[in-house]
């Protein structure tokens, strides 16, 4: 790696990414055998009618900066007239536009690391509806943003909105195995053991990428809605078809991008039950958990799910880590490399590809007896 950086490097953690933040920090401070932080306190102090301003306590002027926004961290709040809010995505949204205002266009480098991506299940339209995702990219490179990074976005053709700037979407392949291999001794890569099923079309391409990687087969399941009707926002499922190789006495890994009510995923996971699958083992980079814990406290007690892996990228409630079915998959030496790599000033291909690391590391557990493939 280049020892010249692109700038001076300067790390921000907007409000409920402090402790993600500081573990990047850690891993950039041992890296460069620095005694010296590369984070910077940046606050969003607001007035009591819930306004507020954004605000750096030192200045970025030709430094590379790179902001950290958890855009879904219901966990911060703000006092308004009194009462107690809970932060939404859009008062996130609204303090990352104030930070970088307050940046005023002095960095050499301005890049956003965005993890779940702001809007990004409104990334497309269907009838006179709003396209959010594509506004909000484009507002961020009005800023004067240049590059925005994110995980396993809903949908990544929402980068056509900002064709003449960086948009990096990042997998998790690579860190959701190695939590697999390591919280379930007995698991087994044989393609007669194992079998990587999607819960919906949308959601096969991320599938495929496992399913090659691995070398096992792949199922899915297609989701049939009712259109004529609209409850929560979204059209409901009436069912779920499956489509694909047997999965009787197999494990099966099914991935997502995202859980939100936990209600598709319990239903896949009941039909792969049925259809005589061993254990169900469910990968998704973001565990909203919107509706709560209790379904997926149920899924676990009748043996319909036995592991669910996120990420650490959003918040994650007490109640949540807490839970025995759940596991937690850290990604802060991931986007600490990915920033240090940048701040090189070098590609972060061979990192947003991590095929060769995957069989590496298969290979070693084979080795080590670990693992069966």
């Amino acid at each position: 790696m280049s020892s010249e950086l692109f700038g001076e490097l300067s790390v921000i953690g907007m409000r409920g990414c402090e402790d993600f933040t500081n573990q990047v920090d850690r891993y950039l401070m041992e890296w460069r055998s620095s005694v010296h932080s590369y984070t910077v306190q940046a606050d969003c102090p607001r007035f009591g009618s819930g306004e507020a301003k954004g605000y750096l306590h030192q200045s970025m002027r030709g430094h590379d900066v790179f902001i950290i926004s958890d855009v879904f961290n219901y966990g911060v709040t703000y006092n308004m007239y009194g009462q107690k809010v809970p932060m939404s995505p859009d008062d996130h949204y609204q303090d990352l536009k104030r930070i970088i205002a307050a940046v005023a266009g002095k960095a050499r480098r301005l890049s956003v690391i965005m993890p779940m991506l702001y809007e990004g299940r409104q990334h497309k339209r269907m009838g006179r509806e709003s396209l959010d995702c594509a506004i909000a990219l484009q507002e961020l490179v009005s800023m004067g943003v240049e590059n925005i990074i994110t995980f396993d976005a809903h949908d990544s053709r929402v980068q056509n909105a900002i064709p003449l700037s960086g948009f990096d979407n990042v997998r998790c392949t690579y860190q959701m195995i190695k939590a697999l291999v390591k919280s379930v001794d007995d698991i087994s890569f044989n393609r007669d053991d194992i079998a990587i099923v999607s819960p919906d079309e949308g959601g096969m391409n991320r599938c495929i990428y496992y399913s090659s990687v691995l070398k096992v087969d792949l199922g899915m399941f297609y989701k049939r809605r009712n259109y004529s009707v609209i409850v929560n926002g979204k059209n409901p499922i009436e069912a779920h078809e499956y489509l694909g190789q047997s999965v009787e006495g197999k494990d099966v890994i099914v991935v997502d991008d995202m859980i939100s009510s936990g209600e598709s995923v319990i239903e896949v996971a009941q039909q792969l039950k049925e259809k005589g699958a061993k254990r169900i083992f469910v990968f998704a980079t973001f565990g909203l958990f919107c509706n709560g814990l209790d379904n997926m406290d149920k899924a676990f007690e009748d043996g319909h799910i036995n592991k669910i892996f996120t990420t650490n990228l959003i918040y994650r409630t007490p109640e949540l880590l807490s839970r025995p079915w759940y596991c937690e998959v850290n990604m802060c030496k991931y986007v600490s490399l990915i920033i240090d790599t940048l701040n090189h000033d070098e590609s972060i291909s061979s990192i947003l590809n991590p095929v060769n690391r995957i069989h590496a590391f298969v290979d070693r557990k084979v080795g080590e007896g670990r693992l069966r493939i």
